[in-house]
């Protein structure tokens, strides 16, 4: 037992290292820092709608244009979405935006938000857009589930220190 377990024990504090952890290496906190921010989320929504072009998003969204130039930017910067260039006749060149892996594996957190949204935030008439698988047709929803494929319940999920846990520093 280290110095500081056995004193937080010593002054009747529980010693549970999830309780006193250093959470500066937060995966979630990390990732929000990039996708949390609502203009980002409805960007990545309309590109997996089909939108490619900043005309596209700016139509779609109302997004004011130097901000959503900001958040297509940082999505880019970050490898979530890359840039082609295409050109209409008589126009200059332009670039459009299409996702990258690192965006796709973006869609279940997406999803996920799109699922609750429409259970607990959607109009009484029901969701303004549905989500079908399209090789069948049946509808597509996020799930969790182990690396065995097991469905698995959020009260079934276990939360154990992983290799970067550390405590915080010792005041």
């Amino acid at each position: 037992m280290d110095a500081r377990t056995e004193a937080l024990q010593d002054a009747g504090v529980d010693p549970d290292p999830r309780l006193d952890r250093d959470t500066s290496n937060c995966s979630i906190a990390r990732t929000l820092e990039i996708v949390g921010e609502k203009w980002t989320i409805l960007i990545l929504r309309e590109v997996w709608y089909g939108s490619s072009r900043f005309s596209e998003f700016e139509r779609v969204l109302g997004c004011p244009r130097n901000l959503l130039a900001a958040r297509l930017r940082m999505l880019v910067e970050e490898g979530i979405l890359a840039t082609e260039t295409y050109k209409e006749p008589g126009s200059r060149s332009r670039p459009k935006y299409v996702i990258t892996p690192k965006g796709v594996d973006l869609v279940p957190a997406v999803m996920g938000l799109l699922q609750w949204g429409d259970r607990y935030r959607a109009d009484p008439e029901g969701p303004a857009m549905l989500s079908r698988h399209r090789g069948c047709g049946a509808h597509v929803d996020a799930q969790i589930r182990c690396a065995e494929g097991h469905a698995v319940r959020p009260e079934d999920i276990e939360s154990i220190p992983g290799p970067a846990f550390r405590l915080r520093p010792a005041e």
